[in-house]
């Protein structure tokens, strides 16, 4: 028997959700960065990143690395990585800090850290571990090297769950995918990547970083990718959670989502150079597809991102782009993606928000996929919501706190338009309209880490009948095993309406009635969840 106490069937404006989850720092302020104090204790990209590293003077190699590692090794010093070097049987690859790993062009030398093994680059704030170009002061550019690619066991939405990481020969090595979302491939804080991203296949290239279902349990912090010859970052399935990202002058897309990625990414900082856009295809700051053929495929993706600085190659506006550049939009949604975005700044870009296919739209009209709290500066008319028609965006994107009426003078950047090369303060001053406009009350911040969420099945078989719905009905799930759950409504802005129920359930088939008279036409989320995971369910009300 259950003992469950409804709400009687009453709609009630509820409390305030959860403690968000402790990954998120709930901040003031809309983009990567507050007000500035005149110090660096504001400026989390002080003392460890480098916005000149083609003039950055680099020692002599003191060692040669060219072979695979199978057991546990430590890097230090000056390391010339020549080939392709897996780490892999279980090994573990540990970088001191301060350690310099210069690529060689030649043998488009690559570091590749293979399932269940794992990379130890933990650099400090002083002494970031660098990898870079092999080439002299006056001749780096993008693509001189491989890249940094971690391939771990999580999950993904490839066939059987396993797939080989583009841009490599596929071998058993290169395979990425598993079952396991808590998995862990290391530590990568403060490290810069320069200078990689080059096409070992014709068409498929490898990123700065690339992370292929890497696990919850990785830790990414601090890290900067600059003049990446393809995507500065790029996430394929998996649950890693990154925070402090700077992607600085590369040629194609800045933060990349593919394959049913899900982890989380706060504090980011995207900065364009006018002359580097992907000659072959579109340069994008945001680009996010489910798969490459827009199914349904599960796990969706579903990354969830805030707190993004993101300036395009149109700079503060003045900056006239070349004949044939390639520069499109700050965020491109396609493909059945479900990726979310709160609390971002973006400028500089000659298209804002491109919401593309009706797989995408039912997303975010379904609340699936939220973009909420963002601002859109200094983006001229028809520009700032693309490809959909106007009416789509009408009755969501300003009513979720979009913006795009904030000029460059209103956001007050302390000295954000320097020129390239040189180290830019990303930070406000006083009286910034972004500064005290984030929100952190969206029921995506509440949600533990989708590696967590989506491991346990909480109920399967969960369906609201009738859906759409009108007055009267009910939802209806089967549970494994006796639990104590919450069932919460939600509008699509992420605000609780109401408790539909609060107890502990049998094992079997439970019911719960939801009336639904006072609610206005459109989509709502049902929550069932159990403290540390939720599963949510798409209520649609027509009268």
């Amino acid at each position: 028997m259950k003992k469950i106490y409804l709400s009687a069937f009453a709609l009630l404006l509820g409390s305030a959700l959860n403690a968000q989850d402790a990954f998120w720092t709930e901040t003031k302020y809309r983009g990567a960065f507050d007000i500035t104090d005149n110090t660096a204790k504001t400026d989390w990209t002080s003392g460890w990143s480098n916005f000149d590293p083609e003039n950055e003077v680099y020692g002599a190699t003191t060692k040669t690395v060219d072979a695979d590692i199978t057991s546990n090794t430590t890097w230090s010093g000056i390391i010339l990585l020549k080939n392709k070097v897996y780490v892999k049987n279980g090994a573990t690859l540990t970088i001191e800090p301060g350690t310099i790993i210069r690529g060689d062009k030649t043998t488009q030398g690559s570091l590749i850290i293979t399932r269940g093994s794992k990379i130890m680059a933990d650099g400090t704030i002083n002494n970031p571990i660098v990898f870079t170009s092999n080439e002299n002061v006056g001749a780096r550019t993008e693509g001189d090297w491989g890249g940094l690619v971690l391939l771990g066991n999580a999950r993904n939405n490839q066939p059987g769950g396993v797939a080989n990481i583009e841009g490599i020969n596929p071998i058993e090595e290169t395979k990425f995918g598993g079952n396991d979302d808590a998995d862990n491939s290391g530590i990568l804080r403060y490290v810069r990547v320069e200078f990689a991203g080059i096409a070992l296949q014709p068409g498929k290239e490898i990123n700065g970083v690339t992370f292929g279902s890497v696990g919850a349990k990785t830790i990414v912090d601090n890290v900067q990718v600059s003049f990446s010859g393809d995507d500065s970052f790029e996430w394929f399935g998996g649950a890693v959670d990154c925070k402090h990202l700077i992607a600085y002058r590369g040629i194609d897309d800045d933060f990349d989502t593919d394959f049913g990625f899900r982890g989380r990414v706060q504090f980011g900082l995207i900065i364009r150079d006018p002359e580097m856009s992907d000659a072959a295809g579109a340069s994008n700051g945001f680009e996010s597809d489910n798969d490459a053929a827009g199914s349904n495929a599960k796990p969706l993706t579903a990354g969830v991102f805030s707190n993004i600085t993101m300036v395009g190659a149109k700079g503060n506006g003045t900056v006239v782009l070349p004949n044939g550049e390639k520069f499109e939009k700050a965020f491109c949604i396609r493909r059945n993606s479900s990726i979310s975005v709160f609390n971002t700044v973006s400028t500089g870009w000659e298209k804002g928000l491109s919401i593309e296919g009706v797989a995408v739209e039912d997303n975010v009209t379904g609340d699936s996929l939220g973009f909420v709290n963002n601002s859109f500066v200094n983006y001229t008319t028809n520009t700032k919501v693309v490809t959909a028609t106007q009416g789509f965006y009408q009755p969501w994107f300003g009513p979720k706190n979009n913006d795009t009426t904030a000029l460059i003078a209103d956001v007050k950047w302390a000295d954000l338009f320097k020129g390239l090369g040189t180290k830019v303060d990303a930070r406000l001053t006083a009286g910034s309209v972004i500064a005290t406009t984030a929100d952190f009350t969206h029921n995506k911040f509440k949600e533990k880490s989708a590696s967590i969420a989506e491991v346990t099945v909480l109920v399967s078989e969960a369906n609201i009948f009738p859906n759409p719905m009108n007055v009267n009905g009910v939802i209806s799930f089967n549970l494994p095993t006796s639990s104590e759950l919450t069932i919460n409504l939600f509008d699509v802005t992420g605000k609780k309406i109401s408790t539909l129920a609060n107890g502990t359930f049998d094992a079997g088939k439970n019911n719960v009635a939801i009336n639904a008279s006072s609610l206005e036409n459109g989509f709502y989320l049902v929550a069932i969840s159990n403290g540390t995971s939720t599963q949510t369910v798409r209520l649609a009300v027509e009268k």
